[in-house]
C-alpha cells in the first residue's frame, strides 16, 4: 500500500494526472577546463496541465522547446527543478488516493512505477539486444512481482497477442524484427504491470508512415480497452490530431496554447500555433494550394538567455513592433472557454 497525506494535494476529481508551474534547469560551463563562468539552461519554465483519466494530451513543438524534459520530469526519470506532479491512482474498494511524485521517497516511487510507463522513441535503441523480447517484456514482471517463471511466460505471451504479435515470438531477439514490431514490443513491454499512465515519447517519429498509423490505431484501441491515460508527445501536427483529445503547444520551455484539438486546429489563437498549423501539409491539395505559408524569421532564442518579455516576440510578425511583448510576459489565460493562450494579442 502506498500512503500520503492525500488532504493537501489539489487535483480535479476526473483527473489521471495534474502538473503544475513544473521547472527544470540544467547547468552548463564552468567545468574542468572551462574558465567561463557556469549557465543555466530553462528547459522547462512553469509547464502546467492535466489530463482526465482515459484521454490523451498532445505535446508539440519544435526539436529542443523542452517536450521529452517536461515528460521525463513528470515521470520523475529526471528530477525537476520545482514544481508538482499529481497521480491519482486506484486503490481498494473503489477509491482513489493522490500522491505528489516530485516528493515521493525511493520506496514509495519505486512502488509507483507500476502505475506509470513510457514508450520510447527508438525502437532499436531502447531494447537490449543480448536480451530476448520474452525477457525484455517480462524483466518488469520479475522486478516488481511476485510471480513464478510459468506465471510470468504466460503474461509475456499474452502482452505479446494484445499488441498483434505471436507469442511465439518471445525467443526471439530485437534485430529479428522489422521497426514497427519492435515498436510493439516496446508497448506491450509498458503495459506488463497495468499501469493506467503511459507516456508516448515520439513513439511513431522513426517509422514509415505505413506503419505509423497501425501503431497509432494500436495505442488508440489498448486505451479504449484497458482506461489508459496518455501524454503523447509529437512534432507531427497530423499524428497528434489524429490520437489526441486536447493539445499543448510548447516554445522555448513554456506552454503558449491549449486547447482541445479540433478547437486548435480550426482556430489557433497563438502566432505560434499558426505558423506551425500552416507548415503541416493539407491532404487535399486544391487547400494546400489556397493557403498562405507562413514563415517564421530568425532562429529560436538560446534556452540559456531567453528574451525578455514574451519568449516568441523576436520571431513573431506582431510581437517584433508592440513594446508590451517585448517587456511583459504573457501568462497562459483562458481566452475562449476550453482555450488557453499566453498572448498579448492572440488572434481573433
Amino acid at each position: 500500500m502506498i500512503s500520503t497525506d492525500s488532504t493537501t494535494l489539489q487535483i480535479g476529481t476526473d483527473s489521471a494526472i495534474s502538473v503544475r508551474n513544473l521547472v527544470k534547469n540544467f547547468e552548463v560551463g564552468g567545468g574542468m577546463f572551462s574558465s567561463g563562468p557556469r549557465g543555466v539552461v530553462s528547459a522547462v519554465s512553469g509547464v502546467s496541465f492535466d489530463i482526465p483519466r482515459g484521454t490523451t494530451l498532445g505535446l508539440v513543438g519544435e526539436s529542443g522547446c523542452g517536450k521529452s524534459t517536461t515528460a521525463r520530469c513528470v515521470l520523475r526519470l529526471i528530477e525537476p527543478t520545482s514544481g508538482s506532479v499529481l497521480l491519482r491512482r486506484e486503490i481498494e474498494g473503489g477509491d482513489s488516493e493522490v500522491i505528489d511524485i516530485t516528493t515521493a521517497d525511493r520506496d514509495t516511487l519505486r512502488r509507483l512505477r507500476r502505475e506509470m510507463q513510457i514508450v520510447f522513441q527508438d525502437p532499436y535503441a531502447s531494447l537490449n539486444p543480448r536480451m530476448r523480447i520474452g525477457d525484455a517484456i517480462g524483466e518488469q514482471l520479475a522486478v516488481h512481482t511476485d510471480m513464478t517463471r510459468d506465471q510470468q511466460r504466460q503474461r509475456v505471451a499474452e502482452l505479446l497477442e494484445m499488441v498483434g504479435l505471436n507469442p511465439r515470438y518471445a525467443r526471439r531477439f530485437p534485430h529479428e524484427f522489422s521497426g514497427g514490431q519492435r515498436q510493439r514490443v516496446g508497448v506491450a513491454r509498458a503495459l506488463s504491470l497495468h499501469p493506467s499512465f503511459v507516456v508516448c515519447d515520439e513513439p511513431v517519429s522513426a517509422l514509415d508512415v505505413s506503419i505509423q498509423a497501425q501503431v497509432l490505431n494500436l495505442l488508440r484501441e489498448l486505451q479504449d480497452d484497458l482506461g489508459l491515460t496518455y501524454l503523447f508527445i509529437a512534432h507531427d501536427l497530423a499524428v497528434v490530431r489524429h490520437i489526441s483529445e486536447r493539445i499543448a503547444v510548447m516554445y522555448l520551455g513554456k506552454v503558449v496554447e491549449m486547447a482541445d484539438s479540433e478547437r486548435l486546429f480550426a482556430q489557433p489563437l497563438h502566432h505560434y500555433t499558426n505558423a506551425l498549423l500552416s507548415a503541416a501539409p493539407l491532404p487535399d491539395p486544391v487547400e494546400e494550394r489556397k493557403r498562405t505559408r507562413i514563415l517564421l524569421e530568425g532562429e529560436v532564442p538560446s534556452p540559456i538567455n531567453p528574451p525578455p518579455g514574451c519568449r516568441f516576440h523576436p520571431r513573431c510578425p506582431v510581437g517584433r513592433t508592440r513594446e508590451v511583448c517585448r517587456t511583459d510576459e504573457p501568462l497562459l489565460e483562458e481566452k475562449q472557454p476550453g482555450h488557453l493562450t499566453a498572448c498579448h494579442f492572440p488572434l481573433a
